[in-house]
This record gives structure tokens, sequence and C-alpha cells, in this order.
């Protein structure tokens, strides 16, 4: 189900979910052919995209632990769909500051029943792995594209299914798991060293096979960063913009919101309280040209981006009529 502008769709009954969630869980379904992807297997959607966080995960640093239950997953992400959600991200695997690998059988536990029940409904599924083993999984459950936080890195073998399948691939910039990546965050310019990372990862991805036209890259807010390097890419979005590629950019909720938002206390405000904040990165990102923005509550990101474009728009017909004018 991918969102468009104009009236947002109307999720099937609770009910019908719930039993396809439990189908999912019980009967291995047939692959189905996922929704086309806007400005990547489809025609561009005119506006920034909004991916909506479906984290299947006793321990993620928002909502670790809402959503374990395939059935109430399920639920959620049919929701953040009719909310406006162009994609729905399914990630069964924490990459949060310090959190420990699960084995793959684990994290395939955790997801394919979620992306067999959402794809079955219609809904574009991004699955959020590092993994080539669930990559394929979720692709043969109805996964309309691989999101991988380490772009390729931590699997060498992602790469070459990404290649062979064909699919919508986002590599995001990576120096390490999460149990270290808070040491690796050393830069002299942030912003030039990323977009160079990013470069040479797109590079080597390309030559590996995976398509031009279906590469997505992703600055990785919070991985590998302090909050002032964050808030450094966040104002230098053009650079990364400027690399020719759609750009995903992954803001929600994360810590340097909180840092920013801290109480007289000192005390980081809740990643739940930090939604406002949130929406405001996205009407930015989407006005500097970011193709998708990947948050945890969906419908006002949704109206963030519809703004973001409607403006965009109205400043390009003001341009118009103003050379017209001469």
């Amino acid at each position: 189900m991918t969102a468009v502008s104009g009236p947002a769709p109307v999720p099937p009954a609770p009910g019908a979910v719930r039993a396809a969630a439990v189908r999912a869980t019980d009967v291995p379904l047939a692959a189905v052919d996922p929704p086309p992807v806007p400005g990547l297997t489809g025609p561009p959607a005119g506006r920034a995209l909004v991916m909506g966080v479906l984290n299947t995960t006793p321990d993620s640093f928002s909502d670790g632990g809402s959503w374990l239950d395939p059935a109430a997953a399920v639920l959620h992400g049919l929701a953040m769909a009719a909310h406006g959600a162009d994609l729905v991200d399914v990630g069964g695997e924490s990459t949060r500051p310090g959190a420990a690998r699960v084995d793959a059988e684990e994290e395939q536990r955790r997801v394919l029943p979620v992306v067999r029940a959402l794809a079955d409904e219609g809904v574009a599924v991004s699955v959020d792995t590092m993994r080539a083993s669930t990559a394929a999984a979720a692709l043969e459950a109805g996964a309309a594209l691989v999101n991988d936080v380490s772009g390729g890195l931590a699997d060498p073998t992602m790469a070459s299914l990404v290649a062979e399948r064909g699919v919508p691939f986002v590599a995001m910039h990576w120096r390490g798991h999460a149990d270290v990546m808070a040491g690796l965050a050393d830069y002299g310019d942030v912003v030039a060293e990323v977009r160079e990372e990013l470069a040479r990862r797109a590079e080597a991805l390309l030559a590996a096979g995976v398509r031009e036209d279906r590469l997505v890259l992703d600055p990785g807010l919070g991985f590998a960063k302090t909050a002032e390097q964050g808030w450094e890419l966040l104002g230098r979005l053009d650079a990364l913009v400027g690399l020719g590629r759609p750009l995903l950019v992954g803001a929600s909720r994360k810590g340097m919101l909180g840092a920013l938002l801290a109480g007289d206390d000192g005390a980081p405000r809740p990643a739940g309280q930090r939604d406002d904040a949130t929406t405001a990165l996205t009407a930015l990102a989407a006005a500097a040209g970011a193709w998708c923005v990947r948050v945890h509550a969906v419908r006002p990101s949704a109206d963030a981006v519809r703004v973001a474009a409607r403006v965009a728009s109205a400043r390009v017909a003001t341009a118009r009529r103003g050379e017209g004018a001469r």
C-alpha cells in the first residue's frame, strides 16, 4: 500500500489482520509481488517519502518490546501505512549504541511473520537487516527493499544478493557494530568524510552489481557520530544530496534530540517525547532534498513532507512568474 497525496487508505478490519499474522506464523506463504517503491521501482512521488519504523525487538532504544507479538506488530504496521507511510521498515535486531547482536534464526523468527502478513495486505515493506540470509528470506516473503545499516559491510554476501535480486538497497554510513561504534566517531571534517566514505561505498556496491537506479544512501545519524556531528550533517544535507543518489534521513527520536530538548535538570527528554522535534527535522530534510525520512510517528511526518513539497512548488511557480515578467 503505497501512500500518495489525498485521503489516507483505510486498513482492513483488525480481525482480518490478526488472522493474517497468525497465518504468516504457521504457514509458509508464497512470495508476493511487492508494490513499487516511488522513485526507485516506480514513478517519483513528487515529495519526500515516509518510512515507518517497526521494531520487533525487546531492546530498541525507543520502542523496544512494544511490537514483539506478530499480530500486534502487523496491526501497528498497517496503521502506519494508513497514516501515510510509503514504506514500513521491519527490523528484528536492535542497533542502539551498545546493543549485542542476535543470531540469524532469532532475527528471522521476529521479522518474517510480520513481513509476510504486511506484504500480503499490500503494504510496501522494507527489511532492516545486516544479514544476507535474513534479507533473502524477507524478499521471498514479499519485502520490496533492503535497508542495511552497515551498507553491506557486515555481511560480504549482501551486495551479491541485492545485485542478483535487483531490489532497492539502502546503504548507510557505517564504521562498526553497535557495541563499538561510540569509539569510532573520530572525524576531522564529519561532512566531508561521511560524504567521501558514502561515495566509496556506493562505488563498491555498483561494482558488485547493485543497480545504480536502486541504490539509496543514508548518512547514519547516531551511528559512530556524536550529537554535534549529527547536527553538522543535518546542516549540510545539501552536500550529501549532491552525491546524486536518493538520500534516506533517519533522525527520529535520536539522542541528539533528547540532548537538545533536555530539561532544567539536564536530563535528556525521553525518546517518546521527541516526535514534535522529529517532525521539524522531517520538514527540513524534505526541503533539503531528502528522498525519504525514517520515523516512528508517521502521521505528522506524512503531513510535513506534503507541506514541504507544496512550499517548494509555490517557490518554483513564483520564480517562473518573476522570470516571465522580465
